[in-house]
């Protein structure tokens, strides 16, 4: 089922309880869902647009994006662009794609949206639950997108279905990292310890890598016995980089029934220019490259709001001694 109430892949959108306050709206909606009990009330106009993956072939445009301060989240960008010579109210968006087992929606948090003409929209978007299994051929993988939308002049909303852009590859992306960290997290629990140990001169620190594997005989998971993960590389990021006199481990195994472990993680500033803390996005947000099962990648460990704080303090304190 999706997560409007109708199974994904309908096409239909069912808006939110606080939308029923827009009476056209209500009424139509309503009539889509009672529409298998054959009632006589008008339902929303429909348009089918012929699918297409390329922009601009309907009256408005659905993209597909992801902003690196969307990354770990799970989180995209909903880009609209209103194609027609006269502006639209947006009520709802939703794109359907094989990638994920439930629609991503959009749906505003108080007025509905207007499209002005040739501007486009950003819309932030949760992911839902990745399909991990039977995962789409490239020729299956075209979303579908579902806008419900009014006009001036018009006694009930309009909803209009057509092919969404993905050209960045933005949804097999983000399935293949999920059900990369779902395969890990069958395995073990990876995070960052919520301390940092800051050495005397402040220009390294030590952050450790905890890994709790899962007991083997787990009830939940009768399979983990067999079950191994490895972390082939410790990647830094826009913020950290690893002590040249200690190297981080690499190629790890792990399994299933192993004690916990932490591993210490040698730090240092990975760049000092003003712009370092002020403007940074993932640069607490340690890349691991991992391989579990069939599966190799990158899983993204985050630093906890405790750790996140010592970290950024480190980078200003370090940087400062020159």
């Amino acid at each position: 089922m999706g997560g409007n109430g109708a199974p994904a892949g309908t096409g239909v959108l069912r808006p939110h309880p606080r939308r029923l306050r827009v009476l056209a709206a209500a009424a139509a909606l309503a009539t889509v869902q009672a529409a298998s009990a054959c009632t006589s009330s008008p339902a929303p106009e429909t348009t089918g647009e012929t699918p297409t993956a390329t922009a601009g072939q309907g009256p408005i445009a659905v993209e597909l994006n992801q902003s690196r301060d969307q990354y770990g989240k799970p989180e995209v960008q909903l880009q609209l662009t209103n194609t027609s010579d006269a502006a639209v109210t947006l009520i709802q968006a939703e794109v359907i794609s094989p990638f994920f087992q439930e629609a991503i929606s959009w749906m505003p948090a108080g007025d509905d949206l207007e499209l002005p003409p040739g501007q486009p929209k950003s819309l932030p978007a949760a992911l839902p639950a990745a399909t991990c299994e039977g995962r789409p051929s490239p020729d299956g993988e075209t979303a579908k997108a579902t806008v419900l939308v009014t006009s001036p002049g018009q006694s009930r909303p309009r909803q209009l279905t057509f092919s969404a852009s993905d050209p960045f590859g933005v949804l097999r992306r983000n399935n293949d990292e999920l059900c990369l960290a779902t395969a890990v997290a069958a395995v073990a629990d990876i995070r960052l310890g919520t301390q940092l140990e800051v050495a005397p001169d402040a220009r390294t620190a030590v952050v450790h890598l905890v890994v709790a594997p899962h007991p083997a005989a787990d009830r939940k998971n009768p399979d983990q016995a067999a079950r191994s993960l490895t972390i082939r590389s410790i990647g830094g990021t826009p913020l950290l980089a690893e002590a040249p006199r200690n190297p981080w481990p690499a190629n790890l195994t792990l399994t299933a029934g192993d004690v916990p472990r932490q591993f210490p993680l040698h730090i240092r500033p990975a760049r000092c220019d003003p712009h370092a803390i002020a403007e940074d996005k993932v640069g607490t947000v340690l890349p691991l490259q991992v391989t579990v099962d069939a599966r190799q990648g990158a899983i993204r460990v985050p630093a906890g709001a405790v750790l996140r704080a010592q970290l950024y303090d480190f980078v200003t304190r370090s940087c400062m001694q020159g």
